[in-house]
């Protein structure tokens, strides 16, 4: 996919910014003088690649000890359905309860909450089993990005192209000031991701599934955009 390079500049004098990640040059301390703080970036776009999903039961019972049965009764048998998709990664989320009271705060029952998280990179078969757990449970939300072994990977590259455009910038300001070279003072490299809002298509209902099922859902994961920005200081040698 093709990378975008964004470069600002701006001279300073005095004394030098903050240094955070110093290059090993054998040389004499800065001066503080005939310096050059700019940045570079580098951006990719990349196709999301995992899914992230999180369903809930909702109770209200009489007492919490019946509450609690209902709530986990319900996540574990969703834990059991789970199990036949061993290629989505399932977890129990958060989970509530709290009283209910009457207008003399009088506590009259009790209400809560139970969730389960789904994470894969299987979106077939995360959306089945969406599908399956939808039928006792309700959808919370549903978000697609860049899977961890993805966007290091991509930030790796990233990384070494914003150092080589950093590069190139010093050169061109080095030749645009009439210098005979540069010093790097410091360099700091810095990732980002934009994850942009998760589309997904209307349900389709699959042929030979019973009227009761709820359908499974043809997911549209889109892109995110990983970025990294190399941004310091140089010293020119007049």
């Amino acid at each position: 996919m093709k990378t975008t390079l964004l470069n600002k500049a701006a001279l300073t004098t005095g004394t030098a910014l903050l240094l955070t990640t110093m290059m090993g040059y054998a040389h004499a301390e800065p001066t503080g003088y005939d310096q050059l703080t700019f940045q570079t970036e580098v951006k990719e776009e990349i196709q999301n690649d995992e899914v992230r999903a999180s369903l809930y039961k909702k109770a209200q019972a009489a007492d919490s000890k019946t509450l609690a049965t209902t709530l986990n009764t319900a996540i574990n048998n969703a834990m059991k359905i789970a199990k036949r998709y061993p290629s989505v990664t399932v977890s129990t989320g958060q989970q509530r309860t709290y009283p209910r009271y009457d207008k003399n705060d009088k506590i009259i029952g009790w209400s809560g909450q139970a969730n389960i998280d789904l994470k894969s990179t299987d979106f077939a078969a995360t959306s089945q089993l969406i599908a399956d757990l939808q039928e006792t449970l309700v959808m919370d939300n549903l978000n697609f990005g860049v899977s961890d072994t993805k966007k290091d990977a991509l930030e790796q590259k990233l990384m070494t192209d914003a150092s080589r455009a950093f590069q190139q910038q010093a050169k061109n300001l080095t030749r645009a000031w009439d210098a005979r070279g540069y010093r790097v003072v410091s360099v700091n490299l810095n990732t980002g991701s934009n994850y942009p809002r998760p589309m997904y298509s209307s349900m389709n209902m699959k042929a030979g599934v019973a009227d009761e099922s709820v359908p499974s859902q043809n997911f549209e994961s889109g892109n995110s955009t990983i970025s990294v920005t190399a941004n310091g200081t140089i010293e020119l040698n007049k």
